[in-house]
């Protein structure tokens, strides 16, 4: 604060502190409070149609996710009256701490022309302040304190659904369409690392990870026309690049990339028979989640985890399939797929009927 000897300077003093009062008279309302409780609120009560729409749009997992959804119902419901109670209670007190404070601006704007006596009341006011503002903060804290936890869950499902939502719909834009009863675990929006260095042209794109296989679809804008080597045409390129059975996924190693080592990378580790040795991609999600969802999709675990079940006469379809091709003789090598109608003999290309 400058030493306010002059009318430039108490002007000046003035002005800030009228700004932080506007400031605060918004605070003392709780306005961020009440937009979070109002969030919450929101998302509590989409949940049950969210969850439901993913279920018609095929999201074939988490079986108890209906029952997730319903257990944060009624845990708002005990939640909201209490907070809600706390709010009104704290503005109350905060509003009647705030009053005397506009009461002293509008003093103190009077005395602008005259710093000897405007000197004092600034300083007052000035503590005034700040003490309001620690009494705004108490406060902040008292009534987040009360649903702080519940916040954090929610948080994990909002963002967990987001993802499912997203994938869903890719799924449905996709160039591709998933075998039947193949259902989608999640989505990223990736790069295929086809050197194991990234470099421009590697194709961008989305790549899946279902119960059955991972699949790379390019999709992407690629300029058709430059001028100066400046892109002035581009168009949309979407098709499906790699298909990877799980049972052919040897291992997966994950790393750091990029100067602030922020970028995930995954790189998998095929058998023999897969399309190549390794299959390396940049991914916008957390390359240790990835690497868990792999596994586990490779273990079955998410069979366990079915919400839609799949016939048990399809099951038995799979199990019996031939492993001798009925018209040459020659061992079948390649993956049967749950979902598969029909495999191609490798040797005599005969059509196997499953």
């Amino acid at each position: 604060m400058p030493d306010l000897n002059s009318s430039e300077e108490i002007t000046s003093a003035i002005n800030s502190l009228q700004s932080k009062l506007r400031i605060l008279q918004e605070t003392v309302q709780l306005t961020n409070i009440r937009d979070t409780v109002e969030d919450m609120l929101t998302t509590v009560n989409n949940l049950d149609k969210r969850v439901t729409d993913l279920r018609n749009k095929g999201y074939a997992f988490n079986k108890n996710l209906e029952d997730q959804a319903e257990n944060y119902r009624k845990q708002w419901e005990k939640l909201y009256p209490p907070i809600e109670k706390q709010i009104t209670a704290q503005v109350s007190v905060l509003r009647t701490a705030f009053d005397p404070l506009e009461l002293q601006m509008r003093q103190l704007a009077q005395l602008s022309n005259n710093p000897t006596a405007a000197r004092p009341s600034i300083r007052s006011l000035e503590t005034s302040l700040k003490t309001m503002e620690d009494k705004v903060d108490a406060s902040e804290r008292t009534i987040s304190g009360m649903y702080d936890q519940f916040y954090s869950q929610l948080n994990k499902i909002k963002t967990k659904l987001y993802k499912l939502e997203w994938m869903m719909t890719e799924l449905a834009e996709a160039s591709f369409q998933l075998l039947p009863t193949e259902s989608g675990i999640m989505a990223v929006k990736a790069v295929w690392v086809k050197t194991g260095e990234e470099q421009k042209g590697d194709p961008e794109g989305i790549l899946y990870l279902t119960d059955q296989r991972l699949l790379f679809e390019q999709k992407e804008k690629v300029a058709t026309k430059k001028v100066l080597f400046i892109a002035t045409e581009k168009e949309t390129v979407q098709e499906l690049l790699l298909e990877i059975p799980l049972s052919m996924v040897d291992g997966i190693e994950i790393s750091k990339h990029g100067l602030m080592k922020n970028e995930d990378h995954i790189n998998l580790k095929l058998a023999t028979g897969a399309p190549m040795q390794t299959a390396s991609f940049h991914i916008w999600q957390a390359n240790q989640e990835w690497q868990a969802l792999i596994n586990r999709a490779k273990a079955k675990e998410f069979d366990k985890d079915r919400a839609l079940e799949i016939d048990q006469e399809i099951l038995d379809k799979i199990s019996s399939a031939p492993t001798q091709c009925p018209s040459c003789g020659g061992n079948i090598n390649q993956v049967v797929l749950r979902g598969m109608d029909s495999i191609k003999c490798e040797f005599c290309g005969f059509t196997i009927r499953l």
